[in-house]
């Protein structure tokens, strides 16, 4: 039997109330650096969604499986096993960005924090979702890349809002037009990293600062983070909106073919603007 491409861990505060944990949440499919498939957004949206309704959860922890050359938090959407497993995926695009958004919007609502574990690439989809999240400590490894233009597509789980506000219009401008790929030490600078750390001291440094916020006040945690968002001057929805509506446009051109296609064979894609 295969390994569940989510894993869900409880981790009890140790202190004073009991009661009260930690859930870590874990993209789990290393092997393809932990690219999205549909029924892993789905199960992903479902373990959010659980773990921002128990309020025995005060923070939540979302990272990517895999150590040493295999780290990566996520590689974006998997449209090689997406393909495989639905032929007919391209006929049902609205449906697939439907679960995709679904699972950014799990993230962007959850009414506790949400602490992005980047170790490895964040890369296309997966930038998006760690964008969505709270905040982002980084390994010194880690990077992130809005790597969409590179097949002829553009970011479609919140990128062009979550990275515009972060960076400011110039920076974000350059790193979706050039799919830049920004590492640790840049995106710390540029405020899209919170804290770096060293590879091996990630995952307890996340947990760490986990249990610091869950030690916090989480009425007043949970109403920052609402007025945190409201004070973007934008709605998460009102962003996916545009960009999914950029993005079937995208989808359906002869050069999103090309731009998949030249990334399969390994070669500088021919974008014709069709």
């Amino acid at each position: 039997m295969s390994e569940p491409s989510i894993l869900v861990e409880r981790i009890a505060v140790p202190h004073d109330p009991p009661g009260r944990f930690v859930v870590k949440i874990v993209l789990n499919r290393p092997q393809a650096r932990n690219a999205l498939t549909r029924p892993m957004l789905q199960e992903g949206r479902k373990a959010m969604d659980a773990a921002a309704r128990d309020k025995s959860v005060r923070a939540i922890i979302l990272t990517g499986a895999g150590e040493d050359e295999r780290a990566a938090f996520c590689a974006g959407a998997d449209l090689r096993a997406s393909v495989a497993e639905d032929p007919d995926m391209f006929d049902n695009l609205e449906l697939y960005l439907d679960d995709y958004h679904a699972f950014v919007k799990s993230i962007w609502y959850a009414p506790k924090p949400v602490i992005a574990a980047v170790d490895g690439g964040a890369v296309g989809f997966g930038c998006d979702v760690a964008l969505a999240c709270d905040l982002r400590l980084v390994s010194a490894r880690g990077y992130f890349q809005e790597a969409f233009t590179k097949i002829g597509l553009m970011p479609d789980g919140g990128g062009t809002g979550t990275l515009v506000r972060l960076v400011g219009l110039g920076v974000a401008t350059e790193l979706i037009y050039l799919a830049s790929k920004v590492d640790a030490e840049r995106a710390k600078s540029l405020g899209l990293a919170t804290r770096v750390h060293p590879p091996g001291e990630l995952a307890k440094e996340a947990l760490a600062l986990a249990m610091q916020l869950a030690d916090g006040p989480p009425i007043a945690l949970e109403e920052a983070k609402k007025s945190l968002h409201a004070s973007l001057g934008i709605t998460i929805d009102d962003v996916l909106a545009r960009e999914r509506e950029g993005q079937l446009r995208c989808l359906r051109t002869s050069d999103c073919l090309e731009g998949v296609m030249s990334w399969a064979q390994k070669r500088a894609p021919q974008f014709q603007g069709k």
